[in-house]
C-alpha cells in the first residue's frame, strides 16, 4: 500500500548563500495492508521529513513514493489532494483548523468531503469524540480554545473519522493519559484489522511494541548520521 524506494531530499539554505544540505538519500520501505511499521532513529534522523514527503508536504529530490498505486513524487497538487481525501490520512502532533468551526464539524469534515451525509458524518464524529473522552459540551465550540491534550484528541478523532486505506501517525500517544492512550492504541489495532497500512513515529516504546509489526531505522538514510545509533 505504501512503497518508498531510493528516496532523497535536500534543503537549500537561501539565507546562507544557497548552501545545499542533503538530509536523506537512498531511503526505502514498504507497508503492507494490515501492517504497522514504526520509524525509529535519533532526533534529526529524518523521521518526520520522510512522513512529510510521503504525504506530499515536502518535494523529494529523487526516488519514488507510491501510495495505493498513486505516484506521489512529482504528482500535481490536485492528485495529492484527491489521495489525501480518500486514501491517505495523517495524524500530526498539531491541530490546524479554521477558527470558529465547531469541534463536531472539524472531526466530521473528512467524511463530508467524501460526500457522506451530514447526519452520518456527525454521528461518526460524535462516536469518536466520546471514545476519546472529549466532553460533549465542548463539541459545539471551536477546538482552537482547547487544552493541548484536548486538541490532540480532536486531531486523532479527525484522523480516524474516515477508514483510510493508509495512515501516517506522528506521535499519536504523546502527552495522553493512560485512559486515552489505550483508546488510541485500540483505534490503531482496529485500523490494522480492517486492512489499513499504518506508518508511524512512536517515542512511546511500549506503545510501539504493542502496535508495530516491525521497525525501520531511518538513520542509515541520513548522510550526516549514517552509522549512528537508533533511538
Amino acid at each position: 500500500m505504501i512503497e518508498v524506494s531510493n528516496l532523497s531530499k535536500a534543503f537549500t539554505l537561501h539565507n546562507q548563500g544557497g548552501a545545499v544540505i542533503e538530509v536523506m538519500a537512498g531511503a526505502g520501505l514498504s507497508v503492507a495492508p494490515g501492517e504497522c511499521v514504526g520509524l525509529v532513529g535519533r532526533s534529526g534522523a529524518g523521521k518526520s521529513t520522510l512522513m512529510r514527503m510521503i504525504y506530499g508536504n515536502y518535494l523529494a529530490a529523487g526516488g519514488e513514493i507510491r501510495v495505493g498505486g498513486v505516484e506521489v513524487t512529482g504528482a500535481p497538487p490536485r492528485r495529492i489532494l484527491a489521495l489525501r481525501r480518500a486514501t491517505l490520512g495523517y495524524v500530526s502532533q498539531f491541530l490546524r483548523v479554521v477558527p470558529r468551526v465547531p469541534t463536531l464539524d472539524v472531526v466530521a469534515e473528512p467524511l463530508l468531503a467524501l460526500g457522506v451525509a451530514r447526519a452520518a458524518a456527525r454521528a461518526r464524529a460524535a462516536d469518536l469524540l466520546a471514545r476519546l473522552n472529549v466532553p460533549q459540551p465542548l463539541w459545539s465550540l471551536s477546538p482552537t480554545t482547547f487544552s493541548g491534550g484536548e486538541q490532540q484528541r480532536v486531531n486523532i478523532a479527525r484522523g480516524f473519522a474516515h477508514d483510510y486505506p493508509a495512515l501516517l501517525l506522528d506521535e499519536p500517544t504523546a502527552s495522553l493519559d493512560a485512559l486515552n492512550r489505550e483508546v488510541v492504541l485500540t483505534l490503531i489495532e482496529e485500523a490494522k484489522a480492517r486492512g489499513a497500512a499504518v506508518l508511524g513515529i512512536f517515542h512511546d516504546a511500549p506503545a510501539r511494541d504493542r502496535v508495530c509489526n516491525r521497525l525501520v531505522d531511518v538513520t542509515g538514510f541520513t548522510p550526516a548520521l549514517a552509522g549512528g545509533t537508533a533511538a
